[in-house]
């Protein structure tokens, strides 16, 4: 009997997985305020140079720029009326004295630390140190998820985020900030790769389209709350820390989420798991059928995977075994084109000339259709085919950006709105497919690898957007090219539509459809077939 049957006899289609759907999915409703968060926290408002203190002839005027508004960065360097030659009488100089922000909608870090003109780029970089601690934190948790299980890494991760978010509200300094701000990404990936284990492992085989979809539409959801929140709160800390106090009683509400049981087998916690099982029957109103489990059963049942508990794998294994590199490569490929054209996306909307707390409800909205869409596809046409589709349509929208001029402010926005639907797309379907692809031994190591990709790409982005300084079409070439690869990636995949989660790489190498015979196993899954089952009480938690 396979895991999936076993938790149809508790039935898995039952009020528990709502509460566990539920419960996985309300901390996600926030995860959309700190990514996104520097939309508003970094906006830049109009602004120009300070006139110098100590001006004896009056206000010194500002030197115009081509758009008929005030050069932001330079000012005259003698006041109009001084007694200069005709030569000196039209010099620029810096901003010496500082900038005169418009601070009518509230204020922002690039306000309060002055991230105009030569310091703009601090601003992008922020944001990138934000991304960085995503990619560091997916290589750690995704490791400690593995050796010390899904859901106290999910809880450290709650209280991680309240505390470092709340403390990036008090930050005196730039530096400090984005230190802290580096801890929020990294407990923000602690936060979404056992939110999309536990999720997958809790729910039988025909579920996981459906709940997986609905966990990622608590996310889209969020993306309301955001500007709503802007719009109320304008000045900057009191956001942070209104976004950021929440996690505190997420991570109370976490000791109500059920360790996998998936997991818990694989620890030699086969009582424990037992127990669990029992319990969700009877929450299920399935209290017969959970009464007939015993722990015999479940090892019976289950000996595969706890036979897998004494084997050895590790990042290396994800290259040096084919079939394993072969996935890990292209979906690392298209994890990275996913997150690096998102957030040019995202992160882009100040560019679009428009109310800024309109357009990200704009944005926001296009999830709910595109992840409709997705939930449909991925059900009846295929991960793979879906997955190609989203990532191709996607590059071609935002290469299409490059030749409609910056007057046509409505049409550009269009084709980006229509590419961040995309790109949301595929996020969507990553989730779910990564988890279907790598088999249970190195499930969350393959998850952490493959998102350690994305979070290289959504904390490139932005240094890839300082690019349009030299000319503005190169980063959508650059963003829209990578998107068209990553597609064509995807259709290497082998396709995991109503196929049982693997737990061993034999059953991945069985989905191969060229594999005429056979593959020999690896030498790690050898030594499980000469390991004998364990008495009942044997603790079979990896040495």
């Amino acid at each position: 009997m396979t895991f999936s049957k076993l938790m149809d006899n508790v039935n898995s289609k039952g009020p528990f997985q709502f509460l566990v759907t539920v419960l996985l999915g309300i901390p996600i409703l926030g995860m959309a305020n700190h990514n996104l968060l520097q939309i508003f926290t970094a906006a830049t408002p109009a602004h120009h140079c300070r006139p110098a203190p100590n001006a004896s002839a009056g206000p010194w005027l500002l030197p115009m720029g081509l758009n008929g508004k005030p050069e932001p960065c330079l000012r005259f360097a003698y006041p109009p009326n001084a007694s200069l030659t005709n030569d000196t009488q039209g010099d620029t100089e810096p901003c010496l004295d500082g900038w005169v922000y418009n601070i009518s909608t509230g204020n922002s870090i690039v306000t309060e630390w002055d991230l105009v003109c030569d310091s703009n780029k601090l601003k992008e970089m922020a944001q990138s140190v934000f991304m960085a601690g995503i990619l560091i934190g997916g290589i750690v948790l995704g490791d400690l998820s593995d050796r010390f299980g899904r859901k106290p890494i999910l809880s450290f991760s709650y209280l991680m985020l309240a505390a470092s978010g709340s403390g990036a509200a008090f930050s005196p300094t730039l530096p400090t900030y984005m230190a802290l701000r580096f801890l929020c990404g990294f407990s923000i990936s602690g936060v979404s790769l056992s939110t999309v284990i536990l999720n997958v492992e809790w729910v039988s085989t025909r579920m996981r389209a459906i709940t997986s979809t609905t966990i990622g539409y608590f996310y889209t959801f969020g993306q309301f709350i955001l500007p709503g929140l802007a719009y109320g709160i304008p000045r900057w800390r009191w956001l942070q820390l209104t976004v950021s106090i929440p996690y505190f009683a997420f991570f109370l509400l976490s000791w109500w989420v059920p360790e996998s049981i998936r997991w818990m087998v694989l620890s030699g916690k086969s009582s424990k798991a037992l127990k669990i099982l029992q319990w969700v029957a009877i929450f299920n109103g399935k209290k017969e059928e959970g009464e007939k489990l015993s722990l015999e059963d479940l090892r019976l049942n289950l000996q595969t995977e706890m036979s897998l508990a004494k084997a050895k794998y590790s990042v290396a294994d994800l290259f040096r075994i084919p079939i394993l590199r072969r996935v890990t490569f292209c979906l690392s490929l298209a994890w990275f084109a996913t997150g690096f054209a998102y957030y040019s996306l995202a992160m882009g909307v100040e560019e679009f000339g428009f109310n800024l707390y309109l357009l990200q409800l704009v944005f926001g909205g296009v999830d709910i259709p595109a992840k409709f869409i997705t939930i449909l596809s991925i059900s009846y046409l295929g991960r793979h085919i879906t997955e190609a589709t989203t990532l191709l349509l996607a590059g071609g929208s935002i290469l299409a950006l490059i030749f409609v001029p910056s007057d046509l402010q409505t049409l550009r926005t269009v084709l980006a709105v229509f590419g961040k639907g995309c790109l949301s797309s595929s996020f969507a379907c990553l989730f779910l497919y990564t988890s279907e692809l790598y088999p249970t031994v190195i499930r969350q190591t393959g998850m952490g690898i493959t998102n350690l990709l994305t979070r290289v790409g959504s904390m490139t982005a932005p240094l890839v957007r300082i690019t349009g300084e030299m000319h503005p079409f190169i980063p959508n070439v650059i963003f829209g090219t990578t998107a068209l690869l990553g597609g064509s990636a995807a259709f290497f995949l082998p396709e995991t539509l109503n196929r049982p989660l693997p737990e061993t790489i034999q059953d991945m190498e069985n989905w191969s459809p060229q594999a005429k015979e056979p593959k020999l196993e690896s030498e790690a899954e050898k030594a499980t077939q000469r390991i004998p089952l364990q008495p009942c009480g044997l603790d079979l938690r990896p040495s």
